[in-house]
């Protein structure tokens, strides 16, 4: 009896697994499709920006025929653009136009860590802030605290980064001189333009979660959960907190992509030499490699993103792994 038992233990194991796994495959099925149709339809509406890539007035219209013979811009698009994902499927983005066809892959490289930096000390100050105040608003609800939160939240969703970060520079960077009002050399340079990108954030998650505790407090088993007895500590910290977070993680992935890939402007204003200013170069010199390379890092970042929350989901509550692999 107890080996039957135990074999139908094994046997619902193994079935979980599969299910998770081909749970996962799918989702990396539907990655891969998403990420096409991005390439796909960011190849043809490049194909229609105004302009050619050789504007200088310097070139004569046979030189400029014989640059666009050179590059393969003379052919008909769908013949560009087989050309282009066969290359891309061999690793090669083709060489930035602007940038004397040095690699678009290279040039990426050498500028995204910047930004990914950026963006991740942006993210990481505002999540964990933004927790907090959500928090601690949703277990003080309706008092000075909530509606400070409140308040806080509304001038941090409805006033741009760059915004805050003008703000931020007179202040702190020219009147007070605590910080450098531009670069990227060193900590205290960070100052400025991670926080002038983290008030949204902190803004953002502060509300969500903010709201996700006022209901979460307020259902059955928290109140079971009190009821027996349980230190105040446990029931936030284990119950209301733990499936609090659940909905937040929904926006932290999204989130974390649209702050790395959205900080062009902040890039721009603090001078910081990121990938921010080179995509913006690329599209008014009609960089069609660059545009297209940097595009599809962004999408992939956001599109891995998706991804992870759809992991994370499993990783905070078991339950929804066991029923998205039923899925």
């Amino acid at each position: 009896m107890n080996v039957t038992i135990d074999q139908s233990l094994v046997l619902q194991k193994k079935g979980r697994t599969n299910l998770v796994g081909r749970y996962i495959l799918k989702r990396i099925g539907y990655m891969c499709i998403t990420f096409y149709v991005v390439i796909t339809l960011t190849f043809l509406s490049m194909k229609m920006l105004p302009g050619t890539p050789f504007q200088n007035p310097k070139l004569t219209p046979t030189q400029i025929n014989q640059l666009k013979h050179y590059y393969g811009l003379d052919q008909p698009i769908a013949v560009q653009y087989v050309k282009y994902m066969w290359n891309l499927l061999h690793g090669d983005m083709g060489g930035s136009f602007q940038f004397g066809n040095e690699s678009v892959t290279a040039l990426l490289m050498n500028k995204f860590p910047v930004s990914l930096d950026l963006g991740l000390e942006a993210i990481i100050l505002g999540a964990v802030i933004g927790l907090l105040l959500g928090i601690i608003a949703g277990l003080h609800h309706g008092k000075a605290m909530d509606w400070s939160t409140m308040i806080f939240a509304a001038i941090g969703t409805s006033i741009p980064s760059f915004i805050f970060a003008g703000v931020l520079q007179y202040f702190l960077g020219v009147y007070v001189r605590a910080f450098p009002v531009a670069g990227w050399n060193g900590p205290s340079y960070h100052f400025l333009p991670v926080v002038s990108l983290a008030v949204g954030v902190v803004a953002e998650i502060a509300l969500f979660m903010r709201t996700e505790m006022v209901e979460v407090i307020n259902q059955d088993y928290i109140v079971t959960a009190q009821a027996k007895g349980l230190s105040r500590f446990t029931v936030v910290y284990k119950h209301a907190i733990r499936n609090a977070l659940i909905p937040v993680v929904t926006i932290l992935g999204p989130l974390t992509a649209a702050i790395i890939t959205g900080s062009l402007v902040i890039e721009n204003i603090f001078g910081i030499p990121g990938i921010g200013s080179q995509y913006v170069s690329s599209i008014v010199t009609n960089d069609y490699p660059m545009i297209m390379g940097t595009t599809e890092l962004y999408a992939g970042l956001f599109i891995l993103s998706i991804f992870v929350v759809d992991i994370l989901y499993g990783v905070i509550d078991p339950r929804i792994r066991v029923s998205g692999g039923q899925a």
